[in-house]
């Protein structure tokens, strides 16, 4: 029996599959196509596992009610088979303190992955709607997938993390065309290209018409690495003259940070490894004008504290200035006491003078507010973060101007995983400066999926991005997403980097999500069109 045989055999049991074996395929298909993500990026295991989700949607026109029913749940299972082993690092944060938060543990590593498949499910159903009986109904899958990947990125606060396109991230020469089409575009040519290879085994086919489709996915995926080799060869590393960087990695135990008692030791310990040298001739802090440091980086209201301000003050040279995470208090009445606050970054010069200040708009669901807040701490649930009533949300996205260097745009943790929110209303900065605090999530594959999907923030607006995390990944990230610089997960140190230069504005960049909303628009035309004249047959 040939190969060819094999495979088409095989793809009619999928077909024909129902009840468990049904939800068994999905979940597993769903599981190896993790392994697209970081630090993994096998993304060819999905020219199996796609061509899968094509079969299994077929399948489902035995169902009831033209089987979409059938098709989402199949959908879920694929979704909670994907988020599962993509996700469970986020169960470390409840480790962190486990007699309040273990036994919410399975909650946490279930219950996420079991609502984002619910977008899957949407997905798969939208697909059957749209389903022809012939390659066609690979654009229809791709539309419909694409559709509900991006609302997942925005409904409920949205959490774009793992989309399929992050997927072609990965050699960097195809990550190029996220400038042209943005997350949501590579979203919907991930799919359709990988999703192709199931028109081969169709039998209604000749065999001329059967290889139609995975060529032009081919010709896609070939001209999408050629565009990226020619990008990047004509945009080589240019740098930003007189600005040199330090970011300072402290790898602090989760725990300590929120602990007030070990104010003293956190303090000495930044001060001690922001001034460490590097090398024979340097001469620590003194050799750079930006240090920067990571999300929240102290156990304290940093601007309360005349003690520490003035160690800062003591440690910068003139002309040097702090970038850092620090926890804001609100204004309030003399006497009033503080229960909520801003996650913030500071810039603070030399004297101690604070020149510029961000406050955190994106916050997290469950670690800095819970929805429902106050009925859910009357009941006895608090957020990870344990700030009573929940983080305060900052008012507008606006950019830090430095007296020293360009203009960034601040981004706090997560807040670099949402594409269409690097805006400042048409005013372009000169870099973006993500800080974090990933040591939430241990030695996991968290950090470097955050990794990733910052990265592609730089390509898709031609802008550098600098990220300082506490426990890694730190790295200087130029505007076609060559990491320059960067300190691995899990230690502590210092990265000394020049600035990188921008590129003019990419397509993304000018047009947003126009390209991929043109992309998914034309394909549900074609895929409808298609649908009127098989009907009519």
């Amino acid at each position: 029996m040939t190969l060819p045989h094999l495979l088409s055999r095989a793809a009619s049991s999928i077909i024909l599959a129902w009840g468990w074996k049904r939800a068994a395929i999905a979940c597993l298909a769903g599981a190896l196509s993790s392994l697209a993500m970081a630090p993994f990026n096998a993304w060819p295991i999905l020219f199996v596992t796609f061509p899968v989700v094509v079969w299994l949607i077929d399948g489902s026109g035995a169902g009831k009610w033209r089987g979409v029913p059938a098709a989402a749940l199949a959908g879920w299972w694929f979704g909670f088979g994907y988020f599962v082993p993509g996700l469970y690092w986020i169960g470390y944060a409840f480790l962190v303190d486990a007699q309040t938060f273990a036994w919410l543990l399975p909650a946490a590593i279930c219950g996420l992955p079991a609502y984002l498949a619910l977008f899957s499910a949407l997905g798969f159903a939208l697909a059957r709607l749209l389903w022809t009986p012939d390659a066609m109904r690979v654009l229809a899958l791709a539309v419909s997938l694409t559709i509900g990947e991006w609302l997942r990125g925005h409904l409920l606060t949205g959490f774009p993390w793992n989309a399929f396109g992050y997927a072609l991230t990965e050699p960097l020469a195809l990550a190029q065309s996220i400038g042209l089409v943005g997350l949501w575009g590579l979203t919907f040519l991930a799919v359709a290209i990988f999703a192709s290879p199931a028109v081969l085994f169709d039998d209604s086919a000749d065999t001329r018409r059967r290889w139609l489709a995975p060529t032009a996915a081919l010709g896609v995926l070939i001209a999408m690495a050629a565009y990226g080799v020619v990008r990047l060869q004509l945009t080589p590393t240019r740098w930003v003259e007189g600005v040199r960087l330090r970011i300072m990695q402290p790898d602090v135990q989760q725990d300590q940070r929120f602990n007030y008692s070990a104010k003293a030791e956190v303090m000495q310990k930044y001060l001690t490894l922001s001034d460490r040298a590097t090398g024979p001739n340097a001469t620590g802090v003194r050799d750079v004008n930006l240090l920067i440091w990571p999300e929240s980086a102290f156990p304290f209201f940093l601007a309360r504290e005349a003690d520490a301000l003035a160690q800062i003050a003591a440690l910068l040279p003139k002309g040097t200035i702090l970038l850092t995470g620090t926890v804001r208090p609100p204004e309030l009445p003399p006497g009033r006491r503080i229960t909520r606050a801003y996650n913030s970054i500071y810039a603070i010069d030399h004297d101690g003078t604070l020149l510029s200040v961000y406050d955190k708009l994106h916050l997290v669901p469950f670690g800095e507010f819970l929805p429902f807040q106050n009925f859910m701490e009357k009941i006895g649930f608090v957020q990870l973060t344990k700030v009573q009533g929940g983080f305060l949300a900052g008012v507008k996205r606006q950019n830090i101007e430095l007296p020293n260097a360009p203009a960034l745009l601040p981004l706090i943790c997560y807040e670099a995983i949402f594409p269409d929110e690097i805006d400042v209303g048409g005013r372009r900065p000169g870099w973006m400066l993500n800080l974090t605090n990933d040591g939430w999530f241990g030695i996991s594959t968290g950090p470097y999926q955050h990794l990733q999907q910052s990265r592609m923030r730089a390509v898709e607006q031609g802008l550098p991005l600098v990220r300082a995390a506490n426990t890694g990944i730190s790295a200087v990230i130029d505007p076609v997403g060559r990491i320059v610089g960067r300190l691995d997960l899990g230690i502590e140190g210092v990265l000394d980097a020049t600035l990188p230069a921008p590129t003019s504005p990419t397509v993304y960049a000018r047009v947003g999500e126009l390209p991929a909303a043109v992309l998914v628009a034309l394909s549900m035309m074609l895929v409808l069109l298609r649908r009127r004249r098989s009907t009519r047959r």
